[in-house]
């Protein structure tokens, strides 16, 4: 505990870095209950969530989900980019692999984007962001990196268009202030 009876982890301006015999301790404690047992690759829940590397927005903990109902994939500012297409290209080989098919009618691709989300910062930073999303740097407005609730209904967009037809794709935006998250992009079944 630090000396205002917060843990030091939490203490605003305070970083203690955890260590690997903390996260071995905290494992084991996570081992002894169990909950992983019988759990499958394919998510429960069939979902799977797009959201953003910044640890106050854990997908797990803002949207509530249980271990093994959903599949979570993180990068900076929750993007829809090229690299997170093919990764989800070789993620849908993995469920052709187990299943021996694909599991289109029962998959829900949800975007997750946050208020005062760090990308915003990399606006500045136009050749940057272009690399990333692998477009020109005069391309990245249409990205729309300062506005989230923008930002996710380009990127479920993009989903909705290079993803197979049938596939349920929807846009959140939490509110890392309130607690709270907005549906911005209903869920719709895309076209491919």
């Amino acid at each position: 505990m630090g000396v205002t009876g917060v843990p030091a982890q939490r203490q605003k301006g305070a970083v203690t870095v955890l260590t690997t015999d903390e996260l071995a301790r905290r494992n084991a404690g996570f081992a002894d209950g169990g909950t992983f047992a019988g759990l499958k690759l394919l998510p429960s829940g069939g979902l799977t969530v797009i959201g953003c590397v910044d640890p106050r927005v854990d997908p797990s903990h803002v949207l509530g989900l249980e271990l093994g109902e959903a599949a979570v994939i993180r990068n900076v500012g929750g993007r829809v980019t090229p690299a997170t297409l093919r990764m989800l290209g070789m993620l849908a080989k993995v469920v052709e692999a187990r299943t021996g098919g694909s599991r289109t009618g029962a998959t829900h691709y949800a975007v997750l984007h946050h208020t005062d989300c760090g990308i915003t910062d990399l606006a500045a930073f136009p050749e940057l962001l272009g690399d990333y999303f692998e477009v020109p740097a005069g391309g990245v407005d249409a990205k729309a990196v300062t506005d989230p609730r923008a930002a996710v209904a380009v990127d479920v967009g993009v989903l909705r268009r290079e993803l197979p037809a049938g596939i349920l794709v929807s846009g959140l935006v939490y509110d890392v202030a309130t607690g709270t998250v907005e549906v911005v992009v209903p869920p719709e079944r895309g076209q491919g």
